[in-house]
């Protein structure tokens, strides 16, 4: 698909549809709108009467233009209130005219949207991403593809001049979100260890970053004992991915992603029972395949930052190697760990990827993971909960998101529940009481990090969705990947 940023005006552009994004109190067709109008031989009026078309936000009507039109349909989009915009909506409007336009069968598409916020290019990669972002469909695992339909060959950004490096970002952005969304969809036959390993190795080589990849022996020579205990009942070997994104000179900082790797969670010993949601357990790498999709944007971006990518990557399986309820592990920092529920295991195998992230003399360590169902309880399907001692970094995370347009929501690191996680014969346990889950679920993670700036990210709630949402098709979306870029680019 080729899109272009150009400095056409609407009342200028021909094809097949285009698509106007009007206010929900800007509904009165004046200026240039009139006088595309009146070409369209009131066609534009015509659509929001017979529609009752308001302008909210999402929202949106089309029909075909009669005549000799040098334009076959017309599309409006509502942008909502004026003093409720943010930078998502124009993501969302991109979106919603891309869904449209196939639904329409259109190979052309002229987007006239306003700037946001006077910051074209915000505006110019805001709406390419929504548009790439709706317009994938994951057919994979389909013996005859659903999509049949006419393809959209070309976009126009109209009276937006000059923006591909802004429709390039996007791109780049979109195609590390796409990354992701498949590999939380794949199923755990198909997305192993092996396969998550030969994904970072095609990265390393597509985008000029360096790949170690740790094997068990290595691992047990650093003694990770918390990850290799997961990895002991599965059939499919561990493997330790880390990738590294250096910029040419010296970089203007130094950051570390870790992500969950858990691409099967049976619970092991503690299986997972009936009504448990065992079946999506292959998304339990939801944190993994974020961290991969935003080695994949940075590496095409190439910022000015030296950026790790770790994830200890593994299944949680049942066998007679099966580490047990009530096992004491060591993990790589030395710390102890009576093991009173195999089921939470994704804290486990991030214990040693931290110990091993901190080594590397980062100045600021994000992980996400999908860890636990008390922060979906608390926040819902669409917000990630966001846990860190270290404010300036908190800060630059929610900062993040909003550009990103990722919901987050900064939840209480409070120290006095760590006593649910105090064992008689270990240095701690791997879960504490049921109240407040996610919370000692964060302190747990802390206990691995000694002093470099730290923030977790629970995205158990928003790593998938069950119906369409925004620029989110049905099924896994990808999350965290536009914050954490968003986070290494500013």
């Amino acid at each position: 698909m080729e899109f272009r940023s150009t400095d056409t005006p609407r009342l200028d552009w021909s094809g097949d549809a285009l698509a106007v994004g009007l206010f929900e109190d800007g509904l009165e067709i004046t200026g240039d709108l009139a006088a595309l109008d009146e070409k369209l031989a009131g066609t534009i009026k015509e659509l929001i009467e017979e529609t009752e078309f308001k302008g909210k936000e999402g929202s949106s009507a089309v029909t075909r233009v009669g005549g000799s039109s040098p334009i076959r349909k017309i599309m409006l989009v509502g942008l909502g209130k004026p003093e409720a915009l943010k930078l998502e909506t124009w993501r969302r409007a991109g979106a919603v005219v891309a869904r449209l336009a196939r639904k329409e069968k259109c190979k052309t598409l002229g987007v006239s949207l306003p700037v946001w916020n006077q910051d074209a290019e915000a505006s110019a990669s805001a709406i390419a991403q929504g548009i790439f972002l709706a317009l994938h469909k994951d057919n994979r695992f389909k013996s005859e593809p659903e999509d049949k339909d006419v393809q959209l060959e070309r976009v126009d950004l109209l009276s937006l001049p000059g923006q591909e490096s802004a429709i390039n970002r996007a791109k780049a952005i979109a195609d590390g979100v796409i990354l992701a969304r498949e590999l939380v969809a794949a199923p755990a036959n198909e997305c192993t260890p092996i396969t998550m390993a030969e994904t970072a190795q095609a990265i390393a080589a597509e985008h000029g970053l360096q790949l170690e990849i740790l094997e068990q022996q290595e691992c047990e020579q650093l003694g990770m004992g918390a990850f290799l205990a997961v990895a002991k009942a599965s059939d499919m070997p561990p493997k330790f991915i880390h990738l590294t994104y250096k910029p040419e000179g010296t970089p203007r900082r130094k950051l570390a992603i870790v992500g969950k790797g858990l691409t099967f969670d049976s619970g092991g010993l503690n299986i997972k029972g009936a009504g448990s949601g065992i079946e999506t357990m292959k998304m339990d790498m939801g944190g993994g395949a974020a961290t991969l999709g935003a080695a994949k944007a940075i590496g095409q971006l190439k910022p000015d930052v030296e950026v790790h990518f770790i994830s200890a990557v593994t299944e949680n399986m049942i066998s007679g190697h099966a580490m047990h309820p009530g096992d004491v592990l060591k993990a790589s920092n030395g710390k102890t760990i009576e093991v009173n529920n195999t089921d939470a295991e994704g804290r486990l195998t991030l214990a040693d990827a931290l110990v091993f992230t901190e080594k590397l003399g980062v100045d600021a360590i994000v992980d996400l993971a999908t860890l636990t169902g008390a922060c979906v309880i608390a926040l819902g399907d669409d917000i990630a909960g966001l846990w860190s001692p270290d404010d300036a970094v908190a800060n630059e995370l929610l900062k993040a998101s909003e550009m990103a347009g990722e919901k987050l929501w900064r939840m209480p690191m409070e120290e006095k529940y760590f006593e649910g996680l105090k064992s008689q014969i270990a240095d701690m346990k791997n879960t504490g009481p049921r109240p407040g889950g996610s919370i000692t679920a964060a302190l747990f993670l802390k206990e691995f990090v000694k002093e470099t700036p730290w923030a977790h990210l629970d995205i158990a709630g928003p790593v998938w969705a069950d119906k369409e949402n925004g620029v989110n098709n049905a099924g896994a979306t990808g999350y965290g990947v536009r914050t954490l870029v968003n986070w290494v680019l500013n």
